[in-house]
């Protein structure tokens, strides 16, 4: 199967260090799409051009705002399943910050910082580290600290248009103590779209801490 990977906000292709392997391993085909991270719209184009390059049929798998950004890429023609780890699936018309504003704020929104034109980054200190990223290894951190981006508001911002979910088999995988994306809108997102769910213990950074498990849901949906 062709398989597209798809980071979340602030990140690269290395969210996927652990996982990409495996799946080649596995006799798939993958790839790494690095976003600009300048709207949502324009990482969804750069996420079609990427499905596009690789060829159809095609699972779409998004981790963190990823998800936002496979929602509107999922409607690509060839495109057979969404997988989304730890993942935003929005609505037709909603955001993601209209998302998260409906519920009490996450952990990691105290280690948010913004820029003088919009921009957002996360503060590494010891402090993130211990409450929010507490399972990634000391090497996952360094690689966290040096890939990540700022990003604008816009990815935030614009709205979803018709979403992939509707149309297209789509699969969740919850972070059951996640202080990012709180646990219970990752519940309430795919429950609405009606996802098969799964659910796994530890932080947000569910593709570099349990790589193995991220492999074997996406093999589900390979499957189906």
């Amino acid at each position: 199967m062709n398989i597209v990977l798809v980071h979340g906000a602030g990140g690269t292709p290395v969210t996927w260090t652990e996982v990409a392997p495996l799946l080649r391993d596995a006799g798939h085909e993958v790839v790494t799409v690095t976003n600009p991270m300048t709207s949502l719209e324009d990482d969804v184009a750069t996420t079609v051009a990427a499905i596009r390059a690789l060829g159809t049929p095609v699972v779409l798998v998004g981790h963190s705002y990823g998800g936002a950004v496979i929602t509107g890429a999922g409607r690509e023609p060839g495109v057979e399943a969404l997988v989304y780890v730890a993942a935003f699936a929005p609505e037709e018309g909603e955001t993601v910050n209209g998302i998260v504003s409906a519920y009490p704020p996450a952990e990691v929104s105290k280690f948010m910082k913004r820029g003088p034109d919009g921009e957002w980054w996360s503060d590494h200190s010891e402090e993130y580290y211990a409450e929010i990223a507490w399972d990634l290894a000391p090497s996952q951190r360094r690689a966290w600290n040096e890939e990540s981006r700022e990003v604008s508001n816009l990815i935030y911002t614009q709205a979803t248009g018709v979403p992939a979910w509707r149309t297209v088999p789509a699969f969740y995988l919850v972070a059951a103590d996640d202080k990012t994306l709180r646990p219970e809108i990752q519940r309430d997102m795919s429950a609405r779209a009606r996802m098969t769910v799964e659910e796994i213990e530890g932080s947000h950074f569910t593709p570099r801490v349990h790589p193995e498990a991220v492999v074997a849901f996406i093999e589900k949906a390979v499957a189906a």
